[in-house]
């Protein structure tokens, strides 16, 4: 299967948890003989949008053009990135709304009607750390952040399905030994 990994932790230095995440989703999807490229969003230079004009008919980044190739090439999207203030880290948002423009993501409406989903056939996974219990990010919260990004933002580009691996309570040894061996799995079956 064809994998874009996207890592969305915004610290271009990286040593973060989701990086760790990241390598062993992409060590054990190519030891089982998937093809993987990767996007490193804190990396790329690209400015924020702001104006729905310049998100309808501006030009990308040529570090987003880039991306958009790796996101087109791609059975499989898997996002990789921690919950911040409730919700995915700015410049993640932002790249999301640089790369998911009409004409890439979305094609043209018909009057009155949900523009073309243009990403139709690629499926993701979202792989999103926290320090709260996930379970309680679940019942408290209801994921509203990991939902709103699988349903409004994927889905509404074609994306289906979208799954979620929560993984709370980063700071406990344990816990990142578990979610780090899970995630090892999602990328051996490319899941």
């Amino acid at each position: 299967m064809r994998i874009a990994l996207i890592q969305g932790h915004p610290d271009p230095a990286g040593g973060h948890f989701c990086h760790a995440l990241a390598g062993a989703y992409l060590e054990a999807a190519r030891a089982a003989g998937h093809e993987v490229r990767t996007v490193e969003v804190a990396r790329l230079d690209f400015p924020l949008l702001g104006s729905a004009a310049e998100w309808q008919s501006g030009a990308p980044p040529a570090a987003i053009g880039a991306a958009q190739q790796t996101i087109a090439w791609a059975q499989h999207l898997v996002f990789v990135f921690p919950l911040w203030l409730g919700d995915v880290p700015a410049r993640l948002k932002g790249f999301l709304e640089q790369a998911l423009r009409p004409g890439f993501a979305i094609g043209e409406s018909e009057e009155r009607r949900m523009g073309k989903k243009l990403l139709k056939g690629r499926s993701a996974r979202l792989v999103v750390t926290m320090g709260m219990p996930a379970f309680f990010y679940r019942a408290w919260y209801r994921a509203h952040s990991v939902k709103s990004l699988a349903r409004n933002v994927l889905g509404f580009c074609g994306v289906h399905p979208v799954s979620a691996s929560l993984v709370g309570t980063v700071d406990s040894p344990t816990a990142r030994q578990r979610a780090l061996a899970k995630v090892r799995a999602l990328g051996k079956t490319a899941k």
